[in-house]
């Protein structure tokens, strides 16, 4: 579909990741549809922002597999490969329950409030069927722990695998998330009364649960 007309463009102070975000977002909410050819140009002109952070926010999202890009020649949106999104998934399970059962332990009061306000948050835009506020509520609650545990290797993998999994995410909140509201509730219960291990568990069925087409 053509670049979008009516959408504001953003700060010109914009930072590099929110270019990124905005850009992730499109593809995984099908504003760009796989196949779609993006060019650095137009999308520059749609944020208004420079080429810079646009072509910096291409290559992140190369990494992620969202878009493939041949050099020199053309940027175009991925396809949905199943086996891909299983792979990221898995790896996100298990980067998540490592970031529960490390983190459990140094988690404040004021941590497990931001989780149950971003759970608050998640409910109420699963029952109002706004999906891109339930998700970033749901990446808000589970980046708790990761914040926290602040170690850097594993912040570089959910980075890079996260955006695949993301329309995986966007497909299962599209048909209900309560489990998921539930899910959420069970963890923050578990971090609060101090069982890393059970709260590692939970938090790693949450994400290796998500549903790949095949599964």
């Amino acid at each position: 579909m053509p670049i979008p007309a009516d959408s504001p463009p953003l700060s010109r102070t914009l930072l590099r990741n929110d270019v990124y975000r905005r850009l992730r977002d499109a593809v995984v909410d099908g504003t760009f549809a796989p196949g779609e050819q993006l060019r650095d140009g137009d999308l520059a002109a749609w944020l208004g922002v420079s080429r810079t952070p646009v072509r910096e926010a291409l290559l992140r999202l190369a990494a992620s597999g969202l878009v493939v890009t041949q050099p020199g020649r053309s940027t175009t949106v991925s396809t949905i490969d199943e086996s891909a999104v299983r792979d990221a998934r898995d790896v996100l399970a298990a980067m998540h329950q490592l970031a529960v059962r490390e983190s459990v332990g140094i988690l404040s009061d004021g941590d497990l409030d931001r989780m149950r306000a971003a759970n608050r948050a998640f409910a109420a835009a699963i029952d109002a069927g706004n999906v891109d506020t339930a998700l970033d509520a749901d990446e808000e609650l589970h980046d708790v722990p990761v914040t926290v545990l602040g170690n850097t290797a594993l912040i570089s993998v959910l980075n890079q695998f996260g955006p695949v999994v993301r329309r995986a995410e966007r497909l299962r909140f599209m048909s209900g998330g309560r489990s998921s509201v539930e899910a959420h509730e069970r963890l923050i219960d578990l971090c609060a009364a101090g069982d890393a291990e059970a709260a590692a568990a939970v938090a790693f069925e949450t994400w290796h649960s998500l549903p790949v087409a095949s599964d």
